[in-house]
C-alpha cells in the first residue's frame, strides 16, 4: 500500500502576487485576462472571495458589486514558477514529488516518514513551513494521488463525501451527473460500473475507481529518483561554508560505500541545500570516467562552489543537505598494469574532470563518431562527460590511403568544374578563385540520401571522387544530384582537404 500526501493553495495567484508586490495586502482585488472579447476575473484573493467575487465574472459586473475593486493582471507563468519552486522545496519529504496544476503539489511518502514519526507529523511540518511564506493550503491523505488530490482541493475527510466534481472529467459530464440525481461519490460507488460506463463514458468509472482506491496509477515525478541518496539534517540551521563543506564530505564518503557494495561507480553527483526558508540550492558535477573515489569528489565539489558565478547564499541557514547519484555504471577493481597505463589513465580522467569544472558544462568536448554514412553526420563533439553509448571508428584497411580527409569543411564548399564525361572525374576545377588541374582521381564513392530520416526528396545523391591537382594537393569532391534524374545540370563541391 502506497501513501500520498496532496497539498492544494486555494489563494496562489493572489499571494504571489501579494508576494511579489504587485498587490496590496489589506484591500480585496481581483487577477483579470481578457477572455471573449472581455476583461474576467481569472482568480480572486480571499477578502474578494468572502464578499462574493467568483472567478469567471466579467470586471464590470465585479465593480458593479463592489466600486472600489482592486484589478491586477493575472500571470499564469509565475504563479506555475511559484508552484515549481514550492514543489523544489518539498523535495525535503520525498524524492517522488508532482505538481498539480495550477494549485496543486502531491507527493507519495511512502516510506519517508520516520524523521518525522508519522505521517501527521510530516504533514503539520509541511503546513508550517508553507505557512510561513504567507500562502494558505490544506493538505489530505489517502492511498492514491486522484483521492488526496480530490479530499485536499474540496476540504472533506471521506472520499464518499466528495461531490461527483471531484471526478476529472469533462464539466458537460459533472452536470449530466447532477441531472441524474448523482451528486456525491457514494451514490456513484452503490452503482453497477457497466451502466455508468455505457451512460457516462469509460473514462468516468475510471476516475471513479481511482479515486476509491479501486486503481493506483502513481505519479510521474518531477525528478527521476536516483540510484543512492544520502542526506544529513540539521536539529538548527547551519550557515557556516565550512560546515556545509565537511557535512559534503562526510555525505561523499557514505555515497562511495554504497557504491563499493554495489561494484559501481558514479557519472553524475548532485548536491542539494534545504534553506529553512524553503530555497533550494543545487549543485551538481560529472565525472569523465565512473568513481567512488571520496577525496577527488570533495576536490570537485570546493572548485564547483569556488568557480559559481552566484556565489552560495545560506541566508536563515541550511537545514537538510542531500547528495545524489543519479547517474552511475559498474566499476570493479582493476589490476594495475605494469606500465603504468590505468595510473596515466586515472590522472587524466582527474584533469578532464577538474578543466570541466572550472571551464563550465559543456567546455571539454570530445569526438564521437556517429551511426551514419553521410559524412558530415558521421562524426560529431559531445561534452566529454557524456555518457551516450559509443560507436566504433571506421578503420581504414592496412596499407589503403584514408577514407575521408582530416579536415572537413561545414558545409561543403561550392566549386566549379568541368568533367570528362557526364557520370566522370572531374579534370579541371576551381575554388577560391584557383584553377586546380586533375592529375589523377580515384571513385566514385557513392553515397545516398538517409530517406528513413528525410521526407521524400528531401536529399540528393552524392558521388566522391578524391583527386589530386598538378602540385600534389589532394582534395575530396563530389557530385551533388545525378546527371538527368535528380538534376539537369548537378553541382559540385570540395568537402575536404587530405594531407
Amino acid at each position: 500500500m502506497r501513501r500520498y500526501l496532496a497539498l492544494y493553495l486555494p489563494f496562489l495567484p493572489s499571494e504571489r502576487a501579494i508576494r511579489s508586490g504587485a498587490a496590496p495586502r489589506d484591500t480585496p482585488f481581483v487577477l483579470v485576462e481578457k477572455a471573449g472579447g472581455a476583461m474576467r476575473v481569472a482568480a480572486v484573493d480571499a477578502a474578494a472571495a468572502a464578499l462574493g467575487i467568483p472567478p469567471g465574472l466579467t470586471l464590470t459586473d465585479a465593480r458593479a458589486r463592489i466600486p472600489d475593486l482592486v484589478a491586477v493582471a493575472h500571470d499564469p507563468a509565475a504563479d506555475m514558477a511559484l508552484l515549481d519552486w514550492l514543489a523544489d522545496a518539498c523535495d525535503r519529504y520525498s524524492p517522488t514529488v508532482a505538481t498539480d496544476p495550477p494549485r496543486g503539489v502531491v507527493i507519495d511518502i511512502t516510506g519517508c516518514i520516520h524523521p518525522f514519526g508519522d505521517e501527521a507529523g510530516l504533514a503539520a511540518d509541511l503546513r508550517h513551513r508553507v505557512e510561513r511564506q504567507g500562502l494558505s493550503l490544506t493538505t489530505a491523505l489517502a492511498d492514491t494521488p486522484d483521492a488526496a488530490k480530490a479530499l485536499a482541493a474540496f476540504g472533506v475527510r471521506s472520499v464518499d463525501a466528495l461531490p461527483v466534481a471531484a471526478l476529472r472529467v469533462d464539466a458537460e459530464i459533472h452536470q449530466a451527473l447532477r441531472r441524474a440525481g448523482l451528486k456525491t461519490i457514494a451514490s456513484l460507488a452503490r452503482r453497477p460500473r457497466g451502466p455508468l460506463a455505457a451512460r457516462f463514458g469509460v473514462a468516468t468509472t475510471n476516475a471513479l475507481e481511482r479515486l476509491l482506491g479501486e486503481a493506483d496509477p502513481r505519479i510521474t515525478p518531477r525528478r527521476h529518483p536516483p540510484e543512492i541518496a544520502v542526506e544529513t539534517r540539521f536539529a538548527e540551521p547551519v550557515a557556516m561554508t565550512e560546515t556545509v563543506l565537511a557535512t559534503l564530505d562526510a555525505l561523499m564518503r557514505r555515497a562511495a560505500a554504497e557504491l563499493s557494495d554495489r561494484s559501481r561507480g558514479g557519472r553524475r553527483f548532485e548536491a542539494a541545500l534545504f534553506r529553512s526558508d524553503g530555497h533550494v540550492a543545487r549543485l551538481w558535477i560529472d565525472t569523465g570516467q565512473p568513481t567512488r573515489d571520496a577525496g577527488v569528489l570533495a576536490r570537485l565539489f570546493r572548485e564547483r562552489i569556488d568557480t559559481l558565478a552566484d556565489p552560495l547564499d545560506p541566508g536563515f541557514g541550511y537545514d537538510l543537505i542531500r547528495l545524489a547519484v543519479p547517474v552511475t555504471e559498474p566499476l570493479v577493481a582493476q589490476q594495475l598494469e605494469l606500465d603504468g597505463g590505468a595510473v596515466a589513465d586515472a590522472e587524466l580522467a582527474a584533469l578532464i574532470d577538474r578543466l570541466t569544472i572550472r571551464l563550465g558544462q559543456g567546455r571539454v568536448r570530445r569526438f564521437r563518431a556517429g551511426d551514419s554514412h553521410v559524412p558530415e553526420q558521421a562524426a560529431f563533439d559531445l561534452p566529454i562527460a557524456d555518457t551516450a553509448p559509443p560507436v566504433a571508428w571506421q578503420i581504414p584497411e592496412p596499407g589503403e590511403p584514408p577514407l575521408r580527409p582530416l579536415h572537413l569543411f561545414d558545409p561543403p564548399q561550392r566549386i566549379e568544374a568541368i568533367a570528362e564525361v557526364p557520370d566522370g572525374p572531374p579534370f579541371r576545377f576551381r575554388w577560391r578563385r584557383m584553377l586546380h588541374e586533375v592529375r589523377r582521381a580515384e571513385g566514385p564513392e557513392r553515397i545516398a540520401a538517409e530517406w528513413w530520416r528525410h521526407r521524400r526528396g528531401a536529399g540528393m545523391t552524392r558521388d566522391y571522387y578524391r583527386v589530386e591537382d598538378q602540385a600534389g594537393r589532394r582534395f575530396w569532391v563530389f557530385r551533388h544530384g545525378l546527371y538527368g534524374v535528380e538534376r539537369a545540370v548537378p553541382e559540385w563541391y570540395l568537402h575536404g582537404l587530405f594531407a
